[in-house]
């Protein structure tokens, strides 16, 4: 099944097509959705085609860091949860979900999206804020929809109030500080085919994966996956093929977050 699916997909790149008639540097609908969670601090939950991944920010007082005692923590994890794919399980984290979480980590460190030296409190003291991401079914390109989804829980959580040792999460909050946007954009490479936003088809049979994670002026940060490679030239095209195709998503997310 999986060589017969194979040999279609190929075929139809070999005449400049797609599955659900779209480009090689086409995404699939995309829609975001704020505030899903009524009790966490932000939340979000985006679809990519029939990729569906929630996140979930909650913020507690916590310890800070050994090498940044005056910042808070970002802490990101992923469940790659059964209900969204056949081939996942329960149990502890696989390695398809530690690298998912990076990716998405790497991203919003890089770009210092959250603002941790907004979140001291005091000697010893910090806000710890964690990033909980679930997909809900797997239709290929987990990373962009994960940090989509990351981006727009960030940019609409709000900020707990400390009286004394009492968190205060309800009345008037005002929002997690931050300090701009972070998007990615995943390529796949089949044969000689480079395709963005890859479908779990294509994602079956590529021989390689990788993900750009920029805001609007820089890459703050790069993931390949398996064992293909890309070529100097064509790692070139990806980067000037993300700061285009990037202003699509920045849109989307300016759109769901109110900005």
């Amino acid at each position: 099944m999986i060589a017969e699916n194979e040999e279609y997909i190929l075929e139809m790149l070999g005449k400049g097509m797609r599955e659900h008639e779209r480009g090689r540097m086409e995404y699939r609908d995309i829609t975001i959705e704020t505030n899903t969670i009524p009790h966490a601090e932000g939340s979000a939950m985006v679809d990519i085609g029939n990729t569906k991944v929630l996140v979930g920010v909650k913020l507690a007082v916590g310890d800070p860091m050994p090498d940044k005692p005056d910042e808070g923590v970002l802490i990101t994890g992923a469940e790659l949860l059964p209900l969204a794919n056949a081939e996942y399980e329960t149990g502890p984290p696989s390695p398809e979900a530690i690298e998912f979480a990076r990716v998405v980590d790497r991203g919003i460190r890089a770009a210092e999206i959250v603002d941790t030296e907004a979140l001291f409190i005091e000697k010893d003291k910090v806000w710890n804020t964690f990033v909980d991401i679930y997909v809900l079914n797997y239709d290929g390109n987990l990373f962009d929809a994960g940090m989509l989804a990351a981006a727009a829980a960030l940019l609409t959580s709000r900020m707990p109030k400390l009286e004394g040792d009492t968190v205060i999460r309800e009345g008037s909050l005002g929002r997690l500080k931050t300090k701009g946007i972070v998007t990615s954009c995943t390529y796949a490479k089949l044969g000689k085919n480079m395709l963005l936003d890859p479908n779990a088809n294509e994602e079956r049979i590529m021989s390689c994966r990788l993900t750009i994670a920029n805001d609007e002026n820089v890459i703050r940060a790069m993931q390949k996956g398996l064992s293909g490679s890309f070529t100097f030239s064509e790692l070139s095209e990806l980067v000037d093929a993300t700061f285009d195709k990037s202003k699509l998503l920045r849109d989307k997310l300016k759109q769901a977050v109110g900005d």
